[in-house]
């Protein structure tokens, strides 16, 4: 083989395995082995954004019940002081009468 450059002859490499049907079976495990591992990381990327995605509704829906807890427990807090005053303003108009 000729060089391009400074006159030196390139040099001649050989490949190991020799045979063609051995790297074909290395690439086929190789292709394999690859396809299984996107499969399985696939899967586990699958897994963690369905967990986020519940956590999500998870959070979403405490949300909603704090609110609706809340507004319950200040109606009833109002409804308990207009009860009070009520009482009071009754008492003190049944003193003056």
């Amino acid at each position: 083989f000729g060089g391009g450059g400074g006159g030196e002859p390139l040099l001649a490499y050989e490949f190991e395995p020799d045979t063609k049907s051995e790297v074909l079976t290395d690439l086929q495990e190789y292709l394999l082995t690859s396809q299984i591992y996107h499969s399985w990381m696939d899967g586990a990327a699958a897994e963690q954004g369905s967990r986020m995605t519940a956590m999500e509704n998870a959070s979403k829906n405490a949300g909603e019940l704090i609110g609706s807890l809340t507004l319950k427990y200040n109606r009833a807090r109002q409804a308990r002081i207009t009860t009070e005053l009520i009482e009071i303003i009754s008492g003190a108009s049944a003193l003056e009468d």
